[in-house]
C-alpha cells in the first residue's frame, strides 16, 4: 500500500475531478432555473446528464474505490493523523458506497428526466396545467422507489429517502415530530382564529415597482452579511439558492410589486442559505466536505435569518430604515411596532412560501402527507390535486382555487426532491434550540438584531455549525452546539410563546 501522503494526494486529485464536474452542473441547473431560454432544455439535459454520468463512474471506478479502502485503512490504523483528512475519507466513502450502488445508466437517465421536468414545471405553474406536468411526477416517483431499492432494499422506499436527506431520520421520527408540532400549532391557530382580530396593515399590498425591490434585495442581502462580492442576484419562478464553491454563492428570488414582504423574506431566508455555504471551512474547497451537511441543518440556517432574526422585535429597526429607504411613500409613516405585528401575522394561507411563521409547518404537513401516499402506492400523480385540495381544508381551512396555488406551487418535485419538505419544519425546530445555546455562550442576538450588525452571530454559527461543512452529521452538530440531543420542545414552546403574547392568548 502506498505511503498515507501518496493517498492524500491521490485523493485530492481525485476529489478535484469530482468537484469540477459538480461545480458545472450546478451552473446549468441555475442557468436552467433563470435565464436559460425555454427551448435549451433538451440540449441542457444531454449536457448535464454527460456530467452525471462523468461524475459517477470516477467516483466508482476500481481506482477510486481502492482508493477509499486504502485510506479507510490508512485511517482504521492511526496513520492518519489529519482530521480534515479523515473526514474526507469517511464522507467520501459514504457517498462512493451510495453511488456505487446506482448503475451510471440510471444516474444518467435521472438527470435527463428532472431537467426535463423542471422546464414543463415551470410552464405549468403559470398556465394552471397539471396535466402536463402529472406524467412526471409518476416518473420521477418510479425512478426513485428503484433508486431506493438499490440503496437499501431491505427499507421502505421513503425511509431511504428521508435518510438521504437528514441522517438518521425516517418517517417514524418524522411522525412522531409532527404530531409534536401539530399538538401545539393547531390549538393557537384555532384561538387565533377564534378572536377574529388582526392587525390593520395595508402597507403590505402597497405598490413596490421591481427596480426598487431589486435594490432593496441588495441591501438586505448586505444586511445578514453577505459580501456581494461572494455571491449574485438572479430572478426565477421559485426562489431558491445554490452554493457553488468558496466564495461563490447565488441567490435567486421572485418579485411581486403588489407584495414586497414576499421578496423581503425570500431574500433573507435565501441569504441565510448562502452565509452557511460561504462559512464552510476554506481548507474544505473542492472536496468531498464542501457545502452544506443536511437539508435540515441548511433549512435551519435560512428559517433562523428569515424568522428568528428577520421576524423579530429587535430587528424592526433595521428593517424598516431599508424600507423606508427604498419605499418612502408606503413605509414613512409606519413605526416598529406595526411592522413587527404585520410581518407576524398568523393567518392561513394558500402559499407556502408567503405563510407565516405559525401556520408554515402545516404546509410540510400537506406535502409530507401527499409524498407518504404516492411512494405507498396509496396514490398516483392524478390524485395529488384533489389530495392538496383535501388536506389544504383539513389543515388551514382553506379552498384551493387552482393548481397554481396548490399542487404546482413548489419547485422541489420537478427535480426530484421528495423527502426534502420534512426538513424545512426540522430546520425551524433546529433553529429554535440554537437561539438559547448561542445566548448562554454570551451572544446578545437581541441587541445584534436591534443594531443590524449580526457579525457576532454570524460568528457563532460559524464556529459551532457553518465551518464543519459535511465533516459532521446534524445530531453532532446539534449536540456540539446545544450540549443535548435535538428536542422539538425547544420550537413548540417558541411559537406558544411568540404568538400567544402576539394575540394576548
Amino acid at each position: 500500500m502506498a505511503d498515507t501522503d501518496q493517498l492524500a494526494q491521490r485523493l485530492e486529485a481525485l476529489e478535484g475531478k469530482l468537484w469540477t464536474r459538480s461545480y458545472l452542473m450546478k451552473i446549468a441547473e441555475f442557468d436552467g432555473a433563470t435565464i436559460a431560454p425555454e427551448n435549451g432544455a433538451a440540449a441542457r439535459g444531454e449536457a448535464m446528464a454527460a456530467l452525471a454520468g462523468e461524475h459517477h463512474e470516477l467516483l466508482c471506478s476500481e481506482d477510486a474505490v481502492k482508493l477509499v479502502n486504502d485510506l479507510e485503512d490508512a485511517v482504521a490504523s492511526g496513520a492518519v493523523a489529519d482530521p480534515k483528512l479523515a473526514a474526507e475519507v469517511r464522507t467520501l466513502s459514504r457517498d462512493q458506497r451510495e453511488a456505487r450502488a446506482l448503475p451510471t445508466e440510471e444516474v444518467e437517465a435521472w438527470s435527463r428526466l428532472t431537467c426535463e421536468a423542471d422546464a414543463v414545471w415551470h410552464k405549468a405553474k403559470v398556465a394552471n396545467d397539471w396535466a402536463s406536468f402529472e406524467p412526471y411526477v409518476d416518473r420521477i416517483v418510479e425512478a426513485l422507489k428503484r433508486q431506493a431499492a438499490y440503496l437499501d432494499d431491505t427499507r421502505d422506499p421513503y425511509d431511504v429517502w428521508l435518510d438521504q436527506y437528514e441522517r438518521g431520520m425516517d418517517a417514524a421520527a418524522f411522525d412522531r415530530f409532527f404530531a409534536q408540532v401539530r399538538g401545539t400549532v393547531v390549538p393557537l391557530v384555532r384561538a387565533i382564529g377564534e378572536r377574529g382580530e388582526q392587525p390593520d396593515a395595508a402597507f403590505l399590498t402597497a405598490h413596490v415597482d421591481e427596480a426598487r425591490q431589486r435594490a432593496l434585495s441588495f441591501d438586505l442581502m448586505r444586511l445578514v452579511g453577505l459580501d456581494l462580492a461572494d455571491t449574485c442576484l438572479a430572478f426565477t419562478e421559485h426562489p431558491f439558492s445554490e452554493g457553488f464553491a468558496v466564495g461563490d454563492a447565488r441567490v435567486a428570488t421572485h418579485i411581486y410589486e403588489d407584495n414586497l414582504m414576499s421578496n423581503v423574506y425570500s431574500i433573507i431566508h435565501e441569504a441565510g442559505h448562502a452565509a452557511y455555504e460561504l462559512g464552510v471551512d476554506p481548507a474544505y474547497a473542492r472536496t468531498c466536505l464542501e457545502g452544506g451537511t443536511s437539508m435540515g441543518i441548511h433549512e435551519s440556517q435560512s428559517r433562523f435569518f428569515e424568522n428568528t432574526v428577520g421576524r423579530s422585535r429587535a430587528f424592526m429597526g433595521p428593517l424598516l430604515s431599508l424600507l423606508r429607504r427604498h419605499a418612502p411613500e408606503v413605509y414613512g409613516d409606519v413605526d416598529e411596532d406595526a411592522l413587527y405585528r404585520a410581518v407576524n401575522i398568523a393567518m392561513p394561507s394558500l402559499v407556502r412560501t408567503e405563510a407565516d411563521e405559525l401556520t408554515y409547518p402545516l404546509h410540510i404537513m400537506i406535502r409530507y402527507e401527499i409524498e407518504r401516499k404516492l411512494f405507498a402506492g396509496e396514490a398516483t400523480a392524478k390524485d395529488v390535486p384533489g389530495l392538496w385540495r383535501d388536506l389544504t381544508r383539513s389543515y388551514l381551512g382553506l379552498e384551493v382555487p387552482n393548481d397554481t396555488l396548490g399542487a404546482l406551487q413548489d419547485t422541489h418535485w420537478s427535480g426530484g426532491s421528495f423527502g426534502y419538505f420534512p426538513t424545512y419544519a426540522l430546520g425551524s425546530a433546529y433553529d429554535a434550540q440554537l437561539v438559547p445555546a448561542m445566548e448562554r455562550d454570551g451572544v446578545d442576538l437581541a441587541g445584534a438584531c436591534a443594531s443590524g450588525d449580526l457579525a457576532a452571530v454570524r460568528a457563532w454559527l460559524k464556529e459551532k455549525i457553518w465551518r464543519w461543512g459535511r465533516g459532521k452529521d446534524a445530531p453532532e452538530l446539534i449536540l456540539g452546539a446545544c450540549g443535548a440531543p435535538f428536542d422539538a420542545t425547544f420550537y413548540c414552546d417558541y411559537l406558544s410563546d411568540k404568538f400567544s403574547a402576539l394575540y394576548g392568548l
